[in-house]
């Protein structure tokens, strides 16, 4: 592994590809251990692929960040803006959608320095709120957004293949 500081920037359609690897790698990593295959397998067909990241990463109403260590991306974070959930009041709400890092990275800062971009671009765009939803399983999570500024707003439901999960919203001002 490149021991490189990894570098923080905005996704290009070059990132696509292994944008979609890293996303999927991620999300498995975090959540295989407490659901079906079969949800997991549905859920990230619907949701990963190098056609998806590369429309997600193109649409302007989405800020793809990725951090790399000169050879490969190991983390990444995405800004949806525009889309509040119910329990949200907010005439520009901005929601992190997904923050994620590879294992090897974790605890170096790369999640403080993804959430720190994101908090700029929200800015940056005019949000009033930033919101995002995390499962109320994921301890780990809820404390770094806990120690990020967020707090509890509501709640909302998480599909998961054919799973509905109840996500917690957490919300803090920009």
């Amino acid at each position: 592994m490149n021991n490189a500081p990894p570098g923080i920037r905005r996704a290009e359609a070059r990132d696509a590809a292994p944008l979609a690897a890293l996303a999927e790698r991620t999300f498995r990593m975090t959540f295989s251990p407490h659901n079906s295959e079969a949800d997991m397998a549905l859920h990230c067909a619907r949701t990963y692929g190098t056609a998806i990241q590369a429309a997600e990463i193109a649409d302007p109403a989405r800020v793809t960040i990725v951090a790399d260590n000169g050879v490969t991306l190991i983390g990444y974070a995405q800004l949806r803006l525009g889309h509040p959930t119910a329990c949200i009041a907010a005439a520009r709400p901005a929601e992190i959608q997904r923050i994620y890092v590879d294992a090897p990275w974790q605890g170096r800062g790369i999640a403080q320095a993804l959430m720190e971009a994101m908090l700029m671009h929200a800015g940056e765009r005019g949000a009033d709120r930033v919101w995002l939803g995390v499962w109320e399983h994921n301890p780990r999570a809820r404390r770094f957004y806990a120690k990020c500024g967020f707090a509890l707003a509501g709640d909302h439901a998480f599909v998961l293949g054919d799973e509905v999960q109840r996500d917690l919203v957490l919300m803090r001002v920009p």
